[in-house]
């Protein structure tokens, strides 16, 4: 009988043991921004530690891909993608595809461009970019809406120049974006605003003469990363939800560093299975755990 139960209490104590070192292990993962840089030649997509470290490429293609996004649950990344046939016609796609850079497959298939793709926090919509015409130069650029497999597409914005690069918020009510009156990918005098996610109550964040665009929330709704050529090149930074105070530049390589995205495990949710996969169980628990803990 000693014996049984020296058996037993060993077993629970290296379930116990085994279950901790899980927690340490997932808890301990950093948070991640995904990015596109030119910085190997093709633009690429990459992915980095949030403080700007451990910088790694994603995909290896001879057709740019850029504006990533992360799934809810970390596992999808939805990003734009031009193939030869496609840049020829002014036609960009969206596409999703595993974290690790596979199974790359196309959301959209318009007669017209969809570009910046915004994964909403409970998995079910895209925010994005869109012209609504196959001639991007010659309409204006709108935020728009769909489900996450690419369905029931609507637009929100009715500004009379052009609305870019959205944003949702964590808690899903605010969609940040870019305004400009210029039709540019990078347009001169730009700014970030932040928006209710019914399109009404906009206010601007940032207020210099660079070029500051592509925002992004931190899973904690605490900060935005995003791009600024304030520096003489497109790098990436960071700063308050606010717009006050900027806290400091991640990127610093030379080359055009774009499209950041924001990942933290600890925020990680589960999502519907039409859109992204689910999360492993204990991914799933302990991720939990710790964000309750703060």
């Amino acid at each position: 009988m000693h014996r049984k139960y020296n058996l037993t209490h060993l077993i629970l104590t290296s379930v116990l043991v085994l279950g901790l070192t899980l927690l340490m292990v997932i808890v301990d993962a950093p948070a991640q921004i995904a990015f596109s840089s030119n910085r190997d030649g093709d633009r690429e997509i990459y992915v980095m530690d949030a403080d700007g470290k451990n910088q790694r490429r994603l995909t290896d293609s001879r057709f740019p891909k850029w504006d990533p996004s992360w799934s809810p649950d970390g596992e999808r990344i939805a990003f734009t993608y031009s193939k030869k046939q496609d840049i020829a016609a002014g036609l960009w796609r969206i596409y999703v595809m595993d974290a690790d850079g596979k199974n790359q497959r196309r959301l959209t298939n318009n007669d017209f461009a969809a570009w910046h793709p915004s994964w909403s926090p409970d998995g079910k919509r895209i925010a994005f970019t869109s012209t609504g015409a196959m001639d991007i130069g010659g309409g204006h650029w709108r935020i728009y809406v769909m489900d996450a497999d690419g369905s029931n597409q609507q637009r929100l914005t009715e500004n009379p120049d052009h609305d870019w690069a959205p944003s949702w918020s964590p808690d899903g009510k605010h969609i940040a974006f870019t305004y400009s009156k210029e039709p540019d990918i990078a347009p001169v005098d730009s700014d970030i605003y932040v928006i209710d996610a019914d399109g009404k109550n906009q206010r601007k964040l940032t207020k210099n003469r660079s070029r500051n665009t592509h925002p992004s929330w931190s899973p904690d709704g605490k900060r935005i990363v995003f791009v600024s050529n304030r520096d003489g090149n497109y790098e990436i930074y960071t700063m308050n939800a606010d717009g006050a105070r900027q806290v400091r530049r991640l990127t610093k390589d030379g080359s055009e560093d774009t499209d950041p995205t924001w990942f933290d495990p600890a925020f990680a949710v589960e999502v519907a299975p039409f859109s992204v996969g689910p999360v492993g169980k204990k991914f799933r628990m302990w991720g939990w755990l710790k964000q309750v803990n703060r």
